[in-house]
């Protein structure tokens, strides 16, 4: 891994609303690149808001494709990797929960000498996919959030309850954040942004009911001195042919 600075968006997305939500996105971008950000992490479905009501109509008005090129010409333009969240439209596969279908792979991505993956929301419930995005080289999890219960501080109490864990146990930098403010569905979203170090410690957080974008340094010699501690690393000391049953039950 290699020193990088990530800036965690809380980002109002509009149901539908592909245009405004770009140009909000952009905003964001052009200031974290201004603030030296490496990477910036958006929350889920940033592009197309959180739809539940009939989402494949959200690309009526805007091609995908040009949704993409879009997003491309920003990383391009301001030099920052992006994590942006949209509405896949899949032809002839079954819904998941008759909305979304469920993923089948998970994956890890390179940004020069950096590892990381990316989960959503629902998904950092899992150890299990944090464990395996780790043992595939990992070094920071981002997990973009589009979840409307509760208050700011309760959000931020529920992560630090669990995704405190995810970083802890498998020795990796996470970063979260969620939607911020109301749509026109019905959802209020609490504005909540979390950097943690791999012991699990707070690097930075907001928790609020606006829009805002965190920064936090990811440092590699904190990463390497956490992972050649015996007492702070554990992920290679597993014991996998103990509870194999897992995987089968």
């Amino acid at each position: 891994m290699e020193n990088i600075k990530v800036a965690a968006v809380c980002m109002n997305a509009a149901p539908g609303e592909i245009e405004k939500n770009l140009m909000r996105i952009q905003s964001f971008v052009l200031k974290a690149a201004a603030n030296g950000a490496d990477m910036v992490c958006f929350p889920e479905l940033s592009v197309t808001g959180y739809v539940l009501n009939r989402p494949s109509d959200v690309y009526k008005a805007m091609d995908p494709g040009k949704v993409l090129d879009q997003l491309i010409h920003m990383a391009r333009e301001s030099g920052v990797v992006l994590i942006v969240g949209l509405i896949e439209i899949s032809e002839g596969r079954k819904p998941y929960e008759n909305v979304y279908q469920a993923g089948q792979q998970i994956m890890t991505f390179i940004h020069g000498n950096t590892t990381f993956g990316v989960q959503l929301c629902y998904e950092a419930h899992f150890p299990e996919i944090s464990t395996l995005t780790a043992l595939m080289g990992a070094d920071v999890l981002f997990i973009p959030h589009a979840s409307p219960r509760g208050n700011p501080m309760e959000k931020l109490k529920s992560w630090l309850r669990h995704l405190t864990a995810r970083a802890f146990d498998n020795g990796v930098f996470l970063v979260a954040c969620n939607q911020a403010g109301k749509t026109s569905e019905g959802f209020s979203f609490p504005g909540v942004a979390l950097a943690l170090r791999p012991d699990g410690q707070i690097l930075a957080r907001y928790a609020g009911k606006r829009e805002n974008i965190l920064f936090a340094e990811l440092e590699a010699a904190v990463l390497q001195d956490i992972r050649q501690h015996r007492m702070k690393y554990f992920l290679p000391q597993r014991r996998p042919d103990l509870y194999r049953k897992i995987a089968d039950s």
